[in-house]
């Protein structure tokens, strides 16, 4: 089955084979009963309806007879007919294939075997999801639910589990884009070391020291810490103060705890910015019956960027630029001298009065500090850490104190001022009038300049979409959101292929048009909440946030692609366009600003190099834009 192409198995060779049953999974998502089946060749899926076979199970001896199919990734058995010949149990010596071995796809279906430690469980409607963390790279296995089964005892177990090594794919594109294991039970795992039946038995130790070579073996398990409460997300994060250091962990516990309260922490450490974070955290109480709050350290953006009170309770002071309306967090834009930064408040912790903070306010923002490190910049250092920004986690609305009021000296309050003032003085009502309605223009072409500057600094003359300024500050927000509601989202780049052409062939006139009418068919071939924004040139770019439906993105992309293939009329005469778009998707646990976009560019650039006039969606197999082979200025 595995030596025919896609081409050859959608013609529907007939099949017949024996075979052990491996995986078997009555809930498939696709309405079928779906199964593996390995013989001393090797092993395939099996697509078959639910009357398949009643007795069918784990370990089933089986003679097949049915056809061949494409399948969606590989080829594969469909139309089977079923029978059970007997019962041999789940096969022995299973290979040991690496993670770049499995991403091949060379190993689709095989019965394969995986060691690794269990970072976290996911229980879902109908499979359990365990990471795990092996030596070459992270991996998910699928297990069928069983009832009664709590698979959360093996959070921090070194196991080996074997299953059937099975892609991940673009269903519509039929790519490989990512592999997990297929695991036919717990009859399938061994526990090569079981998790300790207690974390918190673990010796404590000091955040300092956890990203230090000395503690660097112990990080591949569970670390114990302790600490004062320093911040509280119920659900999404905690944060500890231990003496002087400070750490914030990921756990979905939404016990309540008092600012601090001496509590312990056990989870799984990683680097995050240029300090120690924790994920699949658990905590407890410590005990103590007192609390001791914690002092916010007032800073400077400039000591905040140096990282010294990473993950500390701080108070800046700054000026309200602007409020993140898009957000359903309070998402707040504040400038300090030359620096810009955000603080953030979830919307489950509250939400102040719509008029309390106004922009223009000087405000002092207490809550944990978290620096972002610049990617590039700290690689091209020699290993040294390079802040870019940084952001402020608040607590509660509390947090933020106005100390000052916007200047109460508006063209509003000049406008009755002066109006006042010349009604008073003037004793001839016509002059008075006069005056008025020159003070009125004067004050509305005012508030129109105003307005007509703050719209020129955030969005494209043109095309009237969005900059690239307001488009990086949307993008940090989406990915921050993501980060703590577990979301997903994507990023597509959009380029018109020949735009050149169209500029040497009608002219730079009908070169703005093509750009403005490109812009508002990518406007409504997106959702409301999605941005669109203009690099410039002919390159555009559309954030799509709180996506995860893949289905879902490749229709917006597809959308996006069609819509843009219409010919466009400018003086009488038709201009033929198309584009090109480069997808890329994100969980944004994992990326940040800087690398969607550059992802989005490869792609992008895979999507000129295949043809032009389609989207393509980035994998890790795309080559980086740079190293593409650039195509001719005439041809883009």
């Amino acid at each position: 089955m595995h030596s025919l192409t896609s081409e050859q198995a959608a013609r529907g060779y007939p099949v017949h084979l024996r075979a052990v049953v491996t995986n078997l999974d009555p809930d498939s998502g696709d309405g079928y009963l779906a199964l593996f089946a390995r013989d001393a060749s090797g092993g395939i899926y099996v697509r078959a309806g639910h009357d398949s076979v009643e007795s069918l199970r784990n370990g089933s001896l089986v003679d097949v007879r049915g056809i061949s199919g494409p399948g969606e990734y590989a080829p594969i058995v469909a139309e089977p007919r079923i029978k059970v010949i007997g019962f041999s149990g789940l096969p022995a010596n299973p290979e040991r294939p690496s993670m770049t071995r499995l991403l091949t796809g060379a190993e689709d279906g095989q019965w394969v075997e995986v060691e690794g430690i269990v970072h976290s469980v996911f229980e879902g409607e109908h499979h359990t999801n365990l990471k795990l963390e092996t030596a070459d790279a992270p991996i998910t296995v699928v297990m069928v639910k069983e009832e009664g089964q709590h698979l959360s005892r093996f959070i921090d177990a070194e196991v080996r589990i074997r299953g059937n090594a099975a892609p991940l794919f673009d269903v519509s594109r039929r790519h490989m884009i990512g592999a997990n294991i297929h695991c036919p039970g717990l009859s399938a795992v061994d526990v090569v070391r079981p998790a300790p039946a207690d974390p918190f038995t673990q010796p404590t130790i000091p955040v300092y020291r956890l990203l230090q070579w000395d503690t660097a073996p112990l990080l591949a398990h569970r670390v114990h810490v302790q600490g004062r409460v320093s911040l509280v997300w119920p659900g999404t994060s905690v944060c500890i103060r231990d003496g002087l250091q400070g750490i914030c962990a990921q756990t979905d516990q939404k016990e309540n705890l008092r600012n601090g309260e001496l509590i312990d922490i056990a989870g799984f450490v990683s680097a995050e910015g240029g300090a120690p974070a924790m994920s699949g955290a658990e905590f407890r109480s410590s005990g103590s019956p007192f609390a001791v709050p914690i002092a916010a350290t007032p800073v400077t953006p400039e000591k905040a960027l140096l990282g010294n009170h990473e993950f500390q309770l701080v108070q800046i002071e700054g000026q309200l630029v602007s409020r993140d309306l898009a957000s359903a967090d309070t998402v707040l834009l504040i400038t300090s001298g030359k620096f810009v930064f955000t603080a953030i408040l979830p919307q489950a912790l509250g939400s102040p009065d719509a008029t309390a903070w106004k922009n223009g306010s000087v405000l002092r923002v207490t809550g944990i500090c978290s620096v972002q490190l610049d990617p590039e910049r700290s690689a091209a250092g020699m290993g040294t850490a390079v802040p870019k920004t940084f952001r402020i986690l608040m607590r509660s609305p509390s947090d933020v104190v106005v100390i000052q009021k916007p200047s109460w000296w508006t063209p509003t309050h000049a406008l009755v001022l002066l109006a006042f003032g010349f009604t008073a003085t003037l004793a001839v009502l016509a002059w008075v009038v006069v005056l008025r309605k020159h003070v009125q223009q004067q004050a509305d072409l005012l508030r129109e300049s105003e307005g007509l500057f703050r719209h020129m600094a955030l969005h494209d003359a043109l095309t009237g979409l969005a900059s690239r300024v307001l488009l990086q500050d949307r993008l940090n927000v989406a990915l921050e959101s993501a980060r703590r509601h577990r979301t997903g989202l994507a990023v597509l780049m959009v380029d018109l292929d020949k735009f050149k052409d169209v500029n040497d062939t009608f002219g730079h006139q009908a070169g703005d048009e093509v750009l403005r009418v490109t812009a508002n068919r990518i406007l409504r071939a997106v959702r409301k909440a999605d941005t669109v924004a203009r690099l410039g040139g002919d390159e555009f770019v559309v954030l799509l946030p709180e996506l995860t439906d893949l289905q879902a993105l490749e229709k917006i992309a597809a959308n996006i692609v069609e819509s843009l293939a219409v010919p466009i009329s400018f003086a009488g005469r038709e201009m033929p366009v198309t584009v090109s778009v480069g997808v890329c998707p994100s969980g944004a646990e994992e990326l940040d600003a800087d690398t969607l976009l550059r992802n989005a560019d490869s792609a992008l650039y895979q999507a000129k190099a295949s043809g032009r006039n389609r989207f393509q969606l980035f994998t890790p197999d795309t080559p980086p834009a740079l190293a593409a082979e650039p195509l001719p200025a005439s041809r883009r």
